[in-house]
Protein backbone atom coordinates (compact mmCIF):
# COMPACT_ATOMS: atom_id res chain seq x y z
CA UNK A 1 0.00 0.00 0.00
CA UNK A 2 1.27 3.45 -0.91
CA UNK A 3 0.78 6.64 1.06
CA UNK A 4 -2.32 8.77 1.31
CA UNK A 5 -3.11 11.23 -1.47
CA UNK A 6 -5.74 13.99 -1.43
CA UNK A 7 -6.63 14.64 -5.05
CA UNK A 8 -9.96 16.40 -4.58
CA UNK A 9 -12.42 17.32 -1.81
CA UNK A 10 -15.07 14.91 -3.16
CA UNK A 11 -14.69 11.37 -4.48
CA UNK A 12 -17.62 9.79 -6.32
CA UNK A 13 -17.49 6.00 -6.63
CA UNK A 14 -19.28 4.57 -9.66
CA UNK A 15 -19.60 6.00 -13.16
CA UNK A 16 -23.16 5.01 -13.98
CA UNK A 17 -25.74 7.70 -14.76
CA UNK A 18 -26.11 8.78 -11.11
CA UNK A 19 -22.38 9.17 -10.50
CA UNK A 20 -21.80 10.95 -13.81
CA UNK A 21 -24.56 13.51 -13.19
CA UNK A 22 -23.40 14.13 -9.63
CA UNK A 23 -19.73 14.50 -10.57
CA UNK A 24 -20.64 16.86 -13.39
CA UNK A 25 -22.80 19.01 -11.14
CA UNK A 26 -20.03 19.30 -8.54
CA UNK A 27 -17.49 20.25 -11.18
CA UNK A 28 -19.90 22.78 -12.69
CA UNK A 29 -20.20 24.39 -9.25
CA UNK A 30 -16.42 24.69 -9.01
CA UNK A 31 -15.81 21.70 -6.73
CA UNK A 32 -12.87 19.50 -7.89
CA UNK A 33 -14.05 15.89 -7.97
CA UNK A 34 -12.56 12.47 -8.65
CA UNK A 35 -14.73 9.71 -10.10
CA UNK A 36 -13.56 6.17 -9.27
CA UNK A 37 -14.81 3.30 -11.43
CA UNK A 38 -14.07 -0.41 -11.07
CA UNK A 39 -14.60 -1.18 -14.78
CA UNK A 40 -12.35 -0.21 -17.69
CA UNK A 41 -13.22 2.95 -19.59
CA UNK A 42 -15.99 1.81 -21.86
CA UNK A 43 -19.65 2.73 -21.91
CA UNK A 44 -21.45 -0.58 -22.37
CA UNK A 45 -24.26 -0.81 -24.88
CA UNK A 46 -25.66 -3.69 -22.84
CA UNK A 47 -27.55 -1.86 -20.10
CA UNK A 48 -30.93 -2.58 -18.56
CA UNK A 49 -32.53 0.87 -18.46
CA UNK A 50 -34.14 2.29 -21.57
CA UNK A 51 -36.81 4.79 -20.46
CA UNK A 52 -36.31 8.43 -19.46
CA UNK A 53 -39.26 10.08 -17.74
CA UNK A 54 -40.46 13.68 -17.79
CA UNK A 55 -38.88 14.79 -14.50
CA UNK A 56 -35.49 13.41 -15.51
CA UNK A 57 -35.74 15.21 -18.85
CA UNK A 58 -36.48 18.42 -16.96
CA UNK A 59 -33.32 17.92 -14.91
CA UNK A 60 -31.34 17.27 -18.08
CA UNK A 61 -32.90 20.38 -19.63
CA UNK A 62 -31.44 22.38 -16.74
CA UNK A 63 -28.05 21.07 -17.92
CA UNK A 64 -28.71 21.71 -21.64
CA UNK A 65 -28.75 17.99 -22.45
CA UNK A 66 -32.43 17.10 -22.87
CA UNK A 67 -32.94 18.01 -26.51
CA UNK A 68 -29.77 16.18 -27.57
CA UNK A 69 -30.83 13.06 -25.67
CA UNK A 70 -34.34 13.14 -27.17
CA UNK A 71 -32.77 13.05 -30.63
CA UNK A 72 -31.26 9.63 -29.80
CA UNK A 73 -34.56 7.83 -29.22
CA UNK A 74 -38.30 7.70 -29.72
CA UNK A 75 -41.11 9.10 -27.61
CA UNK A 76 -44.42 7.63 -26.55
CA UNK A 77 -47.35 9.52 -25.08
CA UNK A 78 -49.45 6.63 -23.86
CA UNK A 79 -48.99 3.63 -21.57
CA UNK A 80 -51.35 0.69 -21.40
CA UNK A 81 -51.18 -1.63 -18.40
CA UNK A 82 -52.99 -4.93 -17.76
CA UNK A 83 -54.81 -4.47 -21.13
CA UNK A 84 -57.29 -2.23 -19.34
CA UNK A 85 -55.51 0.72 -17.72
CA UNK A 86 -54.59 3.53 -20.10
CA UNK A 87 -52.36 6.42 -19.05
CA UNK A 88 -52.07 9.47 -21.28
CA UNK A 89 -48.60 10.96 -20.80
CA UNK A 90 -49.57 13.77 -23.14
CA UNK A 91 -51.49 15.38 -20.29
CA UNK A 92 -48.40 15.81 -18.10
CA UNK A 93 -47.81 19.46 -17.10
CA UNK A 94 -44.27 19.43 -18.42
CA UNK A 95 -42.28 20.52 -21.45
CA UNK A 96 -41.72 16.78 -21.91
CA UNK A 97 -45.17 15.14 -21.84
CA UNK A 98 -43.94 11.72 -22.92
CA UNK A 99 -41.67 8.80 -22.11
CA UNK A 100 -38.39 8.81 -24.02
CA UNK A 101 -37.27 5.36 -25.16
CA UNK A 102 -33.49 5.43 -25.46
CA UNK A 103 -30.85 3.08 -24.08
CA UNK A 104 -29.01 3.92 -20.88
CA UNK A 105 -25.71 4.13 -22.72
CA UNK A 106 -26.94 7.24 -24.56
CA UNK A 107 -27.63 8.90 -21.19
CA UNK A 108 -24.19 7.89 -19.94
CA UNK A 109 -22.49 9.12 -23.11
CA UNK A 110 -23.87 12.64 -22.73
CA UNK A 111 -23.24 12.79 -18.99
CA UNK A 112 -19.67 11.52 -19.34
CA UNK A 113 -18.91 14.07 -22.04
CA UNK A 114 -20.26 16.85 -19.83
CA UNK A 115 -18.27 15.64 -16.81
CA UNK A 116 -15.05 15.51 -18.81
CA UNK A 117 -15.60 18.96 -20.28
CA UNK A 118 -16.09 20.31 -16.76
CA UNK A 119 -12.82 18.80 -15.54
CA UNK A 120 -13.89 15.70 -13.60
CA UNK A 121 -10.90 13.39 -13.04
CA UNK A 122 -11.72 9.78 -13.97
CA UNK A 123 -9.90 6.81 -12.46
CA UNK A 124 -10.92 3.58 -14.22
CA UNK A 125 -10.00 0.01 -13.24
CA UNK A 126 -9.95 1.24 -9.64
CA UNK A 127 -11.68 -0.92 -7.06
CA UNK A 128 -12.65 0.27 -3.58
CA UNK A 129 -11.24 -2.16 -1.01
CA UNK A 130 -11.48 -0.13 2.19
CA UNK A 131 -13.12 2.91 3.76
CA UNK A 132 -12.58 4.77 7.01
CA UNK A 133 -13.76 8.17 8.17
CA UNK A 134 -13.29 10.67 10.96
CA UNK A 135 -14.68 14.08 11.85
CA UNK A 136 -12.73 15.83 9.09
CA UNK A 137 -12.99 13.48 6.13
CA UNK A 138 -12.83 9.97 4.73
CA UNK A 139 -10.01 7.67 3.58
CA UNK A 140 -10.78 5.47 0.60
CA UNK A 141 -8.49 2.55 -0.21
CA UNK A 142 -8.45 1.98 -3.96
CA UNK A 143 -6.72 -0.87 -5.79
CA UNK A 144 -5.65 0.01 -9.32
CA UNK A 145 -5.11 -2.14 -12.40
CA UNK A 146 -1.50 -2.71 -11.30
CA UNK A 147 -2.66 -4.29 -8.04
CA UNK A 148 -1.32 -1.48 -5.88
CA UNK A 149 -3.58 0.03 -3.23
CA UNK A 150 -3.62 3.81 -2.84
CA UNK A 151 -5.45 5.61 -0.05
CA UNK A 152 -7.34 8.69 -1.19
CA UNK A 153 -8.31 11.33 1.34
CA UNK A 154 -11.41 13.43 0.68
CA UNK A 155 -13.78 15.64 2.64
CA UNK A 156 -16.74 13.57 1.35
CA UNK A 157 -17.27 10.28 -0.47
CA UNK A 158 -20.42 9.42 -2.39
CA UNK A 159 -21.20 5.83 -3.33
CA UNK A 160 -23.08 5.56 -6.62
CA UNK A 161 -21.63 2.15 -7.34
CA UNK A 162 -24.78 0.11 -7.90
CA UNK A 163 -26.69 -2.57 -6.08
CA UNK A 164 -23.49 -4.41 -5.10
CA UNK A 165 -22.04 -1.17 -3.72
CA UNK A 166 -18.59 -1.55 -2.18
CA UNK A 167 -19.11 1.77 -0.40
CA UNK A 168 -22.34 0.60 1.22
CA UNK A 169 -20.73 -2.67 2.28
CA UNK A 170 -17.73 -0.83 3.75
CA UNK A 171 -20.15 1.23 5.83
CA UNK A 172 -21.71 -1.99 7.13
CA UNK A 173 -25.20 -0.82 6.22
CA UNK A 174 -27.89 -3.45 5.67
CA UNK A 175 -29.80 -3.56 2.39
CA UNK A 176 -33.12 -5.06 3.45
CA UNK A 177 -35.75 -6.21 0.99
CA UNK A 178 -36.92 -9.14 -1.07
CA UNK A 179 -36.71 -10.64 -4.53
CA UNK A 180 -39.92 -9.92 -6.40
CA UNK A 181 -39.36 -11.67 -9.72
CA UNK A 182 -37.08 -14.62 -10.39
CA UNK A 183 -35.56 -15.30 -13.78
CA UNK A 184 -36.36 -12.20 -15.79
CA UNK A 185 -34.77 -12.29 -19.22
CA UNK A 186 -33.31 -9.45 -21.25
CA UNK A 187 -32.22 -9.46 -24.85
CA UNK A 188 -31.21 -6.98 -27.52
CA UNK A 189 -32.33 -8.31 -30.89
CA UNK A 190 -33.24 -7.40 -34.42
CA UNK A 191 -36.76 -8.10 -35.70
CA UNK A 192 -37.98 -9.27 -39.07
CA UNK A 193 -41.38 -7.70 -38.40
CA UNK A 194 -41.77 -4.22 -36.95
CA UNK A 195 -44.22 -3.86 -34.02
CA UNK A 196 -47.03 -1.33 -34.35
CA UNK A 197 -45.74 0.86 -31.52
CA UNK A 198 -42.44 1.95 -29.97
CA UNK A 199 -43.32 0.05 -26.78
CA UNK A 200 -45.23 -3.23 -26.89
CA UNK A 201 -46.29 -4.76 -23.57
CA UNK A 202 -48.58 -7.65 -22.72
CA UNK A 203 -49.10 -10.61 -20.45
CA UNK A 204 -50.96 -13.81 -21.15
CA UNK A 205 -51.32 -16.81 -18.89
CA UNK A 206 -48.06 -17.27 -17.05
CA UNK A 207 -45.93 -15.19 -19.41
CA UNK A 208 -45.13 -11.49 -19.69
CA UNK A 209 -43.13 -9.69 -22.39
CA UNK A 210 -42.19 -6.20 -23.44
CA UNK A 211 -40.46 -4.99 -26.60
CA UNK A 212 -39.03 -1.47 -26.90
CA UNK A 213 -37.49 0.07 -30.01
CA UNK A 214 -34.16 1.85 -29.65
CA UNK A 215 -34.79 3.53 -33.00
CA UNK A 216 -31.59 2.20 -34.61
CA UNK A 217 -32.82 -1.22 -35.70
CA UNK A 218 -32.22 -2.83 -32.31
CA UNK A 219 -34.99 -3.79 -29.91
CA UNK A 220 -34.86 -4.46 -26.19
CA UNK A 221 -36.90 -7.47 -25.07
CA UNK A 222 -37.75 -8.15 -21.45
CA UNK A 223 -39.79 -11.16 -20.41
CA UNK A 224 -40.74 -13.61 -17.72
CA UNK A 225 -42.20 -17.10 -17.68
CA UNK A 226 -43.72 -18.32 -14.44
CA UNK A 227 -43.37 -21.91 -15.63
CA UNK A 228 -39.62 -21.62 -16.08
CA UNK A 229 -38.01 -19.80 -13.15
CA UNK A 230 -34.33 -20.76 -12.97
CA UNK A 231 -31.17 -19.33 -11.38
CA UNK A 232 -29.52 -16.25 -12.89
CA UNK A 233 -26.59 -18.28 -14.19
CA UNK A 234 -28.77 -20.77 -16.08
CA UNK A 235 -28.08 -20.76 -19.83
CA UNK A 236 -30.29 -18.49 -21.94
CA UNK A 237 -30.69 -18.72 -25.69
CA UNK A 238 -32.74 -16.84 -28.26
CA UNK A 239 -35.23 -19.69 -28.57
CA UNK A 240 -36.33 -19.16 -24.96
CA UNK A 241 -36.75 -15.43 -25.56
CA UNK A 242 -38.84 -16.10 -28.65
CA UNK A 243 -41.02 -18.62 -26.80
CA UNK A 244 -41.80 -16.12 -24.03
CA UNK A 245 -42.66 -13.47 -26.62
CA UNK A 246 -44.99 -15.81 -28.49
CA UNK A 247 -46.78 -16.80 -25.27
CA UNK A 248 -47.22 -13.22 -24.07
CA UNK A 249 -47.55 -11.27 -27.33
CA UNK A 250 -48.78 -13.89 -29.76
CA UNK A 251 -45.70 -13.47 -31.98
CA UNK A 252 -41.93 -13.22 -31.71
CA UNK A 253 -41.75 -10.70 -34.61
CA UNK A 254 -39.03 -12.81 -36.25
CA UNK A 255 -36.36 -12.15 -33.63
CA UNK A 256 -32.79 -12.75 -34.81
CA UNK A 257 -29.15 -11.72 -34.34
CA UNK A 258 -29.24 -11.27 -30.55
CA UNK A 259 -26.23 -9.17 -29.48
CA UNK A 260 -26.95 -9.65 -25.79
CA UNK A 261 -28.80 -12.20 -23.67
CA UNK A 262 -29.07 -11.94 -19.90
CA UNK A 263 -31.02 -13.50 -17.08
CA UNK A 264 -31.48 -11.76 -13.74
CA UNK A 265 -33.79 -11.50 -10.78
CA UNK A 266 -35.53 -8.34 -9.61
CA UNK A 267 -35.14 -7.16 -6.02
CA UNK A 268 -36.82 -4.46 -3.97
CA UNK A 269 -34.35 -3.07 -1.44
CA UNK A 270 -33.58 0.20 0.28
CA UNK A 271 -30.79 1.14 2.63
CA UNK A 272 -32.07 2.62 5.95
CA UNK A 273 -29.74 5.63 5.76
CA UNK A 274 -28.48 7.63 2.81
CA UNK A 275 -25.80 9.35 4.87
CA UNK A 276 -23.29 8.11 7.42
CA UNK A 277 -21.03 10.95 8.47
CA UNK A 278 -18.84 11.97 5.56
CA UNK A 279 -20.16 9.24 3.28
CA UNK A 280 -23.38 9.35 1.25
CA UNK A 281 -25.19 6.89 -1.02
CA UNK A 282 -27.26 7.53 -4.14
CA UNK A 283 -28.91 5.60 -6.96
CA UNK A 284 -28.87 1.80 -6.94
CA UNK A 285 -26.38 1.82 -4.06
CA UNK A 286 -29.24 3.22 -1.93
CA UNK A 287 -32.32 1.63 -3.48
CA UNK A 288 -33.25 -0.88 -6.17
CA UNK A 289 -36.70 -1.42 -7.59
CA UNK A 290 -38.60 -3.76 -9.84
CA UNK A 291 -38.41 -2.76 -13.52
CA UNK A 292 -42.12 -1.92 -13.60
CA UNK A 293 -42.60 1.71 -14.59
CA UNK A 294 -38.95 2.12 -15.58
CA UNK A 295 -38.19 4.26 -12.53
CA UNK A 296 -34.81 2.91 -11.34
CA UNK A 297 -32.33 4.97 -13.36
CA UNK A 298 -34.62 7.99 -13.21
CA UNK A 299 -34.82 7.91 -9.41
CA UNK A 300 -31.03 7.72 -9.17
CA UNK A 301 -30.54 10.69 -11.48
CA UNK A 302 -32.93 12.72 -9.38
CA UNK A 303 -31.00 11.70 -6.25
CA UNK A 304 -27.91 13.19 -7.87
CA UNK A 305 -29.72 16.38 -8.85
CA UNK A 306 -30.83 16.83 -5.23
CA UNK A 307 -27.43 16.11 -3.70
CA UNK A 308 -25.05 17.91 -6.05
CA UNK A 309 -25.83 21.54 -5.24
CA UNK A 310 -26.10 20.79 -1.53
CA UNK A 311 -22.73 19.06 -1.37
CA UNK A 312 -21.14 21.91 -3.36
CA UNK A 313 -22.56 24.47 -0.92
CA UNK A 314 -21.15 22.57 2.08
CA UNK A 315 -17.71 22.01 0.55
CA UNK A 316 -17.46 25.68 -0.40
CA UNK A 317 -18.49 26.86 3.07
CA UNK A 318 -21.83 28.36 2.04
CA UNK A 319 -23.77 25.87 4.17
CA UNK A 320 -23.03 23.91 7.32
CA UNK A 321 -22.33 20.18 7.28
CA UNK A 322 -25.74 19.32 8.72
CA UNK A 323 -27.38 20.78 5.61
CA UNK A 324 -26.53 17.46 3.95
CA UNK A 325 -29.10 15.79 6.22
CA UNK A 326 -31.79 17.33 4.01
CA UNK A 327 -30.66 15.03 1.19
CA UNK A 328 -31.73 11.94 3.09
CA UNK A 329 -34.83 13.66 4.50
CA UNK A 330 -36.02 14.51 0.99
CA UNK A 331 -34.89 11.57 -1.10
CA UNK A 332 -35.36 8.58 1.22
CA UNK A 333 -39.18 8.96 1.23
CA UNK A 334 -39.16 9.22 -2.57
CA UNK A 335 -37.14 6.03 -2.86
CA UNK A 336 -39.59 4.31 -0.54
CA UNK A 337 -42.57 5.55 -2.57
CA UNK A 338 -41.01 4.30 -5.82
CA UNK A 339 -40.43 0.94 -4.13
CA UNK A 340 -44.14 0.75 -3.29
CA UNK A 341 -45.45 1.87 -6.67
CA UNK A 342 -43.14 -0.24 -8.84
CA UNK A 343 -43.64 -3.23 -6.55
CA UNK A 344 -47.41 -2.81 -6.70
CA UNK A 345 -47.35 -2.74 -10.49
CA UNK A 346 -45.29 -5.89 -10.79
CA UNK A 347 -47.43 -7.79 -8.28
CA UNK A 348 -50.57 -6.88 -10.17
CA UNK A 349 -48.93 -7.81 -13.47
CA UNK A 350 -47.95 -11.24 -12.09
CA UNK A 351 -51.38 -11.93 -10.66
CA UNK A 352 -52.62 -15.44 -11.38
CA UNK A 353 -55.03 -16.08 -8.54
CA UNK A 354 -58.65 -15.17 -9.40
CA UNK A 355 -59.03 -12.86 -6.39
CA UNK A 356 -55.91 -10.86 -7.26
CA UNK A 357 -56.92 -10.64 -10.90
CA UNK A 358 -60.27 -9.28 -9.81
CA UNK A 359 -58.47 -6.60 -7.78
CA UNK A 360 -56.36 -5.76 -10.84
CA UNK A 361 -59.47 -5.38 -12.97
CA UNK A 362 -61.07 -3.17 -10.32
CA UNK A 363 -57.96 -0.98 -10.03
CA UNK A 364 -57.84 -0.55 -13.80
CA UNK A 365 -61.55 0.27 -14.04
CA UNK A 366 -61.41 2.85 -11.26
CA UNK A 367 -58.28 4.47 -12.68
CA UNK A 368 -59.82 4.75 -16.14
CA UNK A 369 -62.92 6.42 -14.74
CA UNK A 370 -61.42 8.61 -12.02
CA UNK A 371 -59.21 11.39 -13.34
CA UNK A 372 -57.54 12.07 -9.93
CA UNK A 373 -56.38 8.45 -9.77
CA UNK A 374 -54.90 8.61 -13.28
CA UNK A 375 -53.28 11.96 -12.53
CA UNK A 376 -51.63 10.64 -9.39
CA UNK A 377 -50.39 7.52 -11.17
CA UNK A 378 -48.91 9.61 -13.98
CA UNK A 379 -47.28 12.00 -11.53
CA UNK A 380 -45.61 9.16 -9.66
CA UNK A 381 -44.38 7.22 -12.68
CA UNK A 382 -43.08 10.34 -14.44
CA UNK A 383 -41.49 11.71 -11.25
CA UNK A 384 -43.10 15.14 -11.49
CA UNK A 385 -45.54 14.53 -8.65
CA UNK A 386 -43.12 14.25 -5.74
CA UNK A 387 -42.67 17.15 -3.37
CA UNK A 388 -40.29 17.68 -0.49
CA UNK A 389 -41.19 18.52 3.13
CA UNK A 390 -41.65 22.21 3.85
CA UNK A 391 -41.12 24.09 7.13
CA UNK A 392 -44.21 24.70 9.22
CA UNK A 393 -46.07 27.81 8.06
CA UNK A 394 -44.26 27.94 4.70
CA UNK A 395 -45.95 29.09 1.50
CA UNK A 396 -47.94 26.32 -0.23
CA UNK A 397 -45.42 26.21 -3.09
CA UNK A 398 -42.37 25.47 -0.92
CA UNK A 399 -41.00 22.00 -1.59
CA UNK A 400 -42.89 21.56 -4.86
CA UNK A 401 -41.35 20.97 -8.25
CA UNK A 402 -41.81 24.03 -10.38
CA UNK A 403 -42.53 23.35 -14.04
CA UNK A 404 -40.80 25.24 -16.78
CA UNK A 405 -42.08 28.81 -16.89
CA UNK A 406 -41.90 31.63 -19.41
CA UNK A 407 -39.83 34.51 -18.06
CA UNK A 408 -39.04 37.88 -19.58
CA UNK A 409 -35.59 36.64 -20.57
CA UNK A 410 -36.56 33.11 -21.69
CA UNK A 411 -37.42 29.82 -19.95
CA UNK A 412 -36.89 28.98 -16.29
CA UNK A 413 -34.93 25.80 -16.97
CA UNK A 414 -32.60 27.75 -19.23
CA UNK A 415 -32.00 30.13 -16.32
CA UNK A 416 -31.24 27.12 -14.07
CA UNK A 417 -28.40 26.04 -16.35
CA UNK A 418 -25.99 28.16 -14.36
CA UNK A 419 -26.47 25.85 -11.37
CA UNK A 420 -27.59 28.77 -9.20
CA UNK A 421 -30.77 29.64 -7.38
CA UNK A 422 -33.18 31.71 -9.46
CA UNK A 423 -35.30 34.43 -7.85
CA UNK A 424 -38.40 35.10 -9.94
CA UNK A 425 -40.15 38.35 -9.04
CA UNK A 426 -43.21 40.13 -10.41
CA UNK A 427 -41.35 43.43 -10.74
CA UNK A 428 -37.87 44.94 -10.85
CA UNK A 429 -35.87 44.65 -7.65
CA UNK A 430 -33.39 47.12 -6.15
CA UNK A 431 -29.67 46.38 -5.86
CA UNK A 432 -28.07 43.97 -5.35
CA UNK A 433 -30.84 41.70 -6.67
CA UNK A 434 -31.45 43.67 -9.82
CA UNK A 435 -27.81 43.44 -10.93
CA UNK A 436 -27.27 40.33 -13.07
CA UNK A 437 -23.52 40.83 -12.85
CA UNK A 438 -23.68 40.92 -9.07
CA UNK A 439 -22.18 38.55 -6.55
CA UNK A 440 -22.12 34.86 -7.42
CA UNK A 441 -23.50 33.92 -4.00
CA UNK A 442 -26.76 35.72 -4.81
CA UNK A 443 -29.47 34.06 -6.90
CA UNK A 444 -29.96 34.93 -10.53
CA UNK A 445 -32.88 37.35 -10.85
CA UNK A 446 -35.70 36.90 -13.35
CA UNK A 447 -39.16 38.36 -13.85
CA UNK A 448 -42.40 36.63 -14.75
CA UNK A 449 -43.46 37.22 -18.34
CA UNK A 450 -47.10 37.54 -17.30
CA UNK A 451 -49.02 38.91 -14.35
CA UNK A 452 -48.10 37.37 -11.03
CA UNK A 453 -47.92 38.63 -7.46
CA UNK A 454 -45.84 35.69 -6.27
CA UNK A 455 -42.11 35.93 -5.70
CA UNK A 456 -40.45 32.52 -5.91
CA UNK A 457 -36.94 31.36 -5.04
CA UNK A 458 -36.16 28.27 -7.13
CA UNK A 459 -33.45 25.83 -6.06
CA UNK A 460 -30.85 24.62 -8.59
CA UNK A 461 -32.76 21.31 -8.83
CA UNK A 462 -36.01 23.01 -9.80
CA UNK A 463 -37.89 22.89 -6.49
CA UNK A 464 -39.25 25.90 -4.63
CA UNK A 465 -37.08 26.96 -1.67
CA UNK A 466 -39.19 29.95 -0.65
CA UNK A 467 -42.19 31.88 -1.95
CA UNK A 468 -44.34 34.83 -0.87
CA UNK A 469 -47.12 37.03 -2.16
CA UNK A 470 -46.46 40.76 -2.65
CA UNK A 471 -42.96 40.42 -1.17
CA UNK A 472 -40.93 43.55 -0.53
CA UNK A 473 -37.14 43.74 -0.26
CA UNK A 474 -37.17 42.97 3.46
CA UNK A 475 -39.27 39.86 2.89
CA UNK A 476 -36.92 38.71 0.12
CA UNK A 477 -33.90 39.21 2.39
CA UNK A 478 -35.56 36.99 4.96
CA UNK A 479 -36.61 34.47 2.32
CA UNK A 480 -33.09 34.05 1.04
CA UNK A 481 -32.12 32.45 4.35
CA UNK A 482 -34.17 29.42 3.25
CA UNK A 483 -31.55 28.53 0.67
CA UNK A 484 -29.40 26.56 3.06
CA UNK A 485 -31.73 26.00 5.98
Amino acid sequence: MTGTVSPHPVIVVGSGPTGLLLAGDLAAAGVPVTLVERRPRKISNLSRAFGVHARTLEQLDARDLADELIATGSTITGLRLFRRLSLDLGTLPSRFPFLLITPQYEVERLLERRARELGVEFRYESEVVGLRQDADGADLDVRGADGKVVTHRAAYVVGTDGHRSAVREALGLPFPGTSVIKSLILADVRLAERPDSVLTVNGAGNAFAMIASFGDGWYRVMGWNRDHEVPDDAPLDLDEVKEIARRALGTDYGMHDARWLSRFHSDERQVPRYRVGRVLLAGDAAHIHSPAGGQGMNTGLQDAANLGWKLAAVVQGRASDDFLDTYEAERHPVGKAVLRSSGGLVRLARAHQPAVRAVRALVSAVANIARPVRTKALAQISGIGYRYPAPRGAHRLVGTRIPDAVLESGRLYEALRGGRFVLIAPRALPEPYGNRAGREDLPAVERWAGESRTTVLVRPDGYVAWAAEDADTAAIEKGLTFRFA
